[in-house]
């Protein structure tokens, strides 16, 4: 099974544009992210077309890119690197320091409490 592509930072942006709106050309996507040079957009595209991220058709003189990969699939990929680079993998780990670095709310609290209910529920 194909594991879903590492996208740095920089791709990440690139690949947002891409999952709103797509198929886009270079030039639509340096449109999208102000202030982005074109070469620096076309070097980035073809680092996500050999990870597989991004596909493209032939339009003529130009290409039309699009996401190969989906958003959510890309967020999950990118949470477990974190949560193992991070935490070593310990979600309880994680949830803790999260914890103790920011104060929540009620309705905050209320809502975790119901996302770890349903997962509780869920075994």
């Amino acid at each position: 099974m194909k594991r879903d592509p590492r996208i740095s930072a920089t791709e990440w942006a690139i690949m947002e544009v891409l999952w709103t709106r797509s198929p886009l050309s270079s030039g639509e996507i340096v449109e999208s992210l102000k202030g982005w040079n074109q070469r620096t957009v076309k070097a980035f595209l073809t680092r996500l077309v050999k990870k597989g991220a991004v596909g493209f058709k032939e339009q003529g003189k130009a290409y039309a890119y699009h996401p190969l990969v989906g958003r959510d699939a890309c967020v999950r990929r990118e949470n477990e690197a974190f949560l193992e680079r991070i935490h070593g993998g310990a979600l309880g780990t994680m949830f803790s320091s999260f914890l103790d670095a920011r104060r929540l709310s009620p309705e905050e609290i209320k809502e975790l409490k119901k996302i770890l209910d349903e997962k509780r529920s869920e075994t």
